[in-house]
Parts: structure tokens; sequence; C-alpha cells
């Protein structure tokens, strides 16, 4: 599953993997998954699959090493597919290894999402914890501010308390 999850990316808002890793997972050359996927252009909607843009491109391939450029030059532009298209894909390619690896790709999408739930939840509780910290912090610091005044007022003579001699005591 950590390895379906490192292939996962974000674009344009969405969550997303790429046609070169796909066709790796279901163990078949990229250029007969993008041909399934024209047979069936319908169905991949745009939230279901889109073409990176060039920037998106240069972006995205930064961020790993492919093992040949000759398989995926910088001006072929990858098609990225969501977790429905993913989904879709298994009915396209129509093999046992297509659905099995689908199955574990949705399921690495669905822990993904549990996980950024989870962090949201983190995160809630933090703000939480800083607002009453908060609170706290600024009750002490009025506290410290109005200490030099109370000594102030406390520095007044006073009377002795307990045993004095006698001299003292009729005072």
């Amino acid at each position: 599953m950590q390895v379906i999850q490192q292939k996962i990316f974000e674009i344009r808002g969405f969550r997303v993997m790429t046609d070169f890793h796909l066709a790796e997972l279901y163990q078949v050359e990229t250029r007969v998954l993008n041909q399934a996927v024209k047979r069936n252009i319908e169905r991949f909607p745009d939230d279901f699959m889109f073409q990176l843009t060039p920037n998106e491109w240069d972006n995205m391939s930064s961020q790993f090493v492919m093992t040949s450029r000759i398989k995926r030059p910088k001006s072929a532009l990858p098609l990225v597919f969501s977790e429905h298209g993913v989904s879709m894909l298994a009915s396209v390619l129509r093999s046992d290894i297509a659905v099995k690896v689908s199955i574990r790709i949705i399921r690495a999408f669905i822990a993904m999402r549990q996980m950024i739930i989870g962090y949201e939840e983190l995160r809630q509780r933090i703000e939480q914890l800083e607002i009453s910290t908060d609170a706290q912090f600024a009750e002490v610091y009025q506290a410290l501010t109005e200490l030099p005044s109370r000594r102030e007022a406390e520095n007044k003579p006073r009377r002795p308390v307990g045993f004095l001699p006698n001299n003292q005591n009729n005072e």
C-alpha cells in the first residue's frame, strides 16, 4: 500500500495517478493502457481523467526519477486518473490483475483520505488547545502585571505581629 501511496499526487485539487505508474501496476505497457482509455473515452469524464499541461508535467517529473526518458519524453504529456478513473480502468482493461490492482489502489486512496481526516481532527484539537492556553496565559500575564501595584500597596508600614518586647507593645 505504501508503494501505491507514493505514486499518488495532488494536481488541480484531485489526487491522481499517472498513466505510466498505473500501467506499471497493471503490468501492461503505457501505450496499451492509453489505447484502452481512448477506445472507451466516454467512460472517462474530466473528473476521472485529464491530461497534464506542460507546466504540470515539468513540476511533477522533477519529483521522481524516471528510468528512461525514451519511455516517456517530456513532450509526451501523460494522462492522470482520479480514484474514480482508476476504478473505471479496471472495467476497461478487463484482466484479473487489473481488478486486483484497482482494489489495492482504491484502498490506498481511502487510507490517504482517512489520514487526512485524522490530521484535520488533530488540527482542530490543537487549535482548541491553543485557545484555552492563550486564555490561561492571558490570566497569568494580567496577574503578573498587577503584581507590582500590589507590592506598592503592601509596602505600607505594618503593625508587628507576635511577641514583642514591652516598649514596642505599647505603641
